[in-house]
């Protein structure tokens, strides 16, 4: 028994001292380690600090690319609507790409709404395919698909819109009617004219889409519907929103076949289709058609006053100032104010322009009729202009007139004058951010390259905020410039 105690403890001795021999190794060699390839801690840093590269800084430009490369539908629909707002078009072929090989449905409407509104073109051949191949697309897609075609008036997509709306597939007749006159418009034949009448009077479309045919007509703009929209216009007992349609289609045909028609539709019991018989008047010509057009400046519906307002500007009927001047000043629809303002502004003689420099000047009257009042002084003769709407601008900036203000800066940033070049360097040296902002809207409307060194000036995103810096930087881009060269 006790030889078998001492060999135990003689065992367990041989055990402790291997364990400490290999503890011993293991720390030699894991100090010896450290030795041999360590650095003490801050010349590890200083090393590491040294041989890393540099973080690549990438452009905004290259993060939105990589969104559409590689972001979700929703992260490519915020980006669409960024853009959309800075209205740059850099992303443009990226977008194009896309759209062409997409089937994703967000992501393929969001880009087809994106370039009908902007009326962009690139993707008609795409849309057209979205059409002939509808069984294998989305509803969505196919509605916007021809929406687009009609709002970049693609000329080649006829064929196509004409084969869906005599389908007669529900879902897109009224898309597709809409479009195909739109189409007809930029392509005036007579043979989409008389396509459409043969689909009003053999198919016979029902509600919106019986309108939507009318309208299409108007737009071919050809002389063969002419007698059937007389038709419609002269009968008392047909609906007044077809009447209506068949007014507005005569005068984008300008027709003199029709005037007759148009005459009579004035003095109509219905106070809708007079108003729109009044603004018919607009392309035609005769004593009785200027008798027509004063007479309905007494109109007490309002909307005939508004149609005669449009008829006197399009005509740039000069017996029509006095009248407007006192639908300016005194009616009691804002509306007819703001037609009639449109309308001195359309008329543009030496009578017409004192009117609206008197109308601007009255400090009396409303925000709103001087502004207007302005942006026509400045469409018609900016350079003429230019000082008294920045003067006005700086008294209402002094009178704390925060709204009048913001109105003159607005028409001042859209107008076009060599006079404005002075007036958008102080803005840009001097002014606040919405200063900043209207004075690249005069840089690039007047495409002031001059101005280039102040423009990149707020290219700094820490001191001009990431939205002016972004703005500024499409200014420059936009002019044909870049961040560092005139």
């Amino acid at each position: 028994m006790k030889r078998e105690k001492r060999k135990e403890k003689r065992e367990k001795s041989t055990r402790e001292r291997h364990a400490g021999r290999y503890i011993s190794s293991f720390l030699f060699l894991h100090f010896s380690f450290l030795l041999a390839f360590s650095l003490p801690v801050g010349a590890q840093e200083a090393e590491s600090s040294a041989s890393a590269p540099a973080p690549v800084q990438r452009s905004l430009e290259d993060r939105r690319r990589d969104i559409l490369r590689f972001g979700t539908e929703t992260e490519i629909a915020t980006l669409i609507q960024t853009i959309k707002t800075e209205n740059v078009s850099y992303l443009d072929e990226e977008l194009v790409n896309i759209a062409r090989n997409t089937r994703n449905r967000n992501i393929l409407t969001g880009i087809f709404g994106f370039f009908g509104e902007e009326e962009k073109p690139g993707l008609e051949e795409r849309a057209m395919r979205a059409i002939r191949d509808r069984d294998y697309e989305t509803n969505d897609i196919v509605l916007a698909a021809v929406d687009y075609l009609g709002r970049v008036k693609a000329a080649d997509a006829a064929a196509d819109l004409q084969e869906l709306i005599d389908s007669g597939e529900g879902s897109f007749l009224y898309n597709a009617i809409r479009a195909l006159g739109r189409v007809a418009s930029s392509n005036r034949t007579d043979d989409i004219a008389l396509y459409l009448l043969d689909y009003y009077e053999t198919r016979s479309p029902t509600g919106e889409n019986q309108r939507e045919v009318i309208v299409a007509m108007g737009e071919t703009g050809s002389g063969e519907v002419v007698p059937f929209l007389v038709e419609l216009i002269e009968n008392p007992d047909e609906r007044a929103v077809l009447r209506i349609a068949a007014l507005d289609a005569v005068a984008k045909i300008e027709d003199s076949r029709a005037l007759e028609a148009v005459v009579e539709a004035v003095s109509s019991a219905d106070p809708l289709v007079r108003a729109s018989a009044i603004a018919a008047l607009g392309p035609f010509s005769g004593e009785a058609v200027d008798a027509a057009i004063l007479e309905g400046f007494r109109d007490s519906f309002f909307r005939t006053r508004i149609g005669a307002a449009q008829a006197a500007g399009r005509r740039k009927l000069a017996s029509a100032v006095p009248f407007l001047r006192h639908r300016a000043e005194n009616d009691a629809e804002a509306v007819v104010r703001d037609a009639a303002i449109r309308a001195l502004g359309a008329i543009n003689n030496n009578e017409a322009m004192s009117v609206l420099d008197s109308l601007f000047s009255e400090q009396r009257n409303s925000d709103r009729i001087r502004i207007l009042s302005a942006d026509m002084l400045l469409q018609n003769d900016a350079s003429g202009y230019s000082g008294k709407v920045i003067a006005a601008s700086t008294d209402a900036k002094t009178r704390n007139q925060t709204n009048l203000y913001n109105g003159f800066m607005g028409v001042l940033g859209r107008a076009r004058a060599g006079t404005l070049e002075d007036f958008a360097r102080r803005l840009l040296d001097t002014g606040g951010v919405l200063e900043k902002n209207w004075a690249l809207e005069m840089v690039l409307n007047n495409e002031f390259r001059g101005l280039a060194d102040e423009v990149r000036g707020l290219l700094d995103e820490q001191r001009s905020g990431a939205a002016l810096a972004r703005r500024a930087r499409n200014t420059l881009e936009r002019l044909g410039l870049d961040a560092g060269e005139n």
